[in-house]
């Protein structure tokens, strides 16, 4: 996929796959619910999480974001990422209202969920995935040929 390719299925997908490396240094997967940023991905999580932990410890992961329920349809793109661990939370809480209006398709209520937002962003830190190497394919512009 092209860069202008990589941001728009970033921005149409809804569930990233998230790695770091626990401390046992076997890899960590979890997923989450992202905001696209063109190829940069910004999200949130429980500071006391285990993925936060991980991060503390090196604060590097790899995401992907894939689609596709049949081979000749395959999409994705993975990207290994340098992250940047949010504790401003006024930055925190600024993810979690774009997350909030993201992931609700009712205006009103991403709205009314600011209240929430406000009360778990003590809670949580922020995660600025900026990405040091992308991979990404997209099957159905093999054209049946593979």
């Amino acid at each position: 996929m092209t860069s202008d390719e990589v941001a728009a299925f970033l921005a149409e997908g809804k569930t990233a796959n998230l790695a770091t490396i626990g401390p046992n240094g076997r890899p960590h997967l979890t997923a989450l619910w992202y905001v696209p940023n063109g190829e940069v991905i910004e999200t949130w999580t429980f500071a006391k999480s285990q993925k936060a932990a991980n991060l503390q410890r090196l604060p590097q992961a790899t995401i992907l974001v894939e689609t596709g329920d049949s081979y000749e349809k395959l999409r994705g793109v993975s990207m290994e990422c340098d992250v940047e661990l949010v504790t401003d939370v006024e930055r925190i809480t600024a993810i979690g209202q774009q997350l909030m209006h993201r992931y609700n398709d009712n205006p009103e209520i991403a709205t009314s969920a600011s209240q929430f937002v406000r009360l778990q962003a003590p809670k949580r830190v922020g995660l600025i995935c900026r990405p040091t190497k992308i991979v990404s394919w997209d099957h159905s512009k093999l054209a049946g040929t593979y």
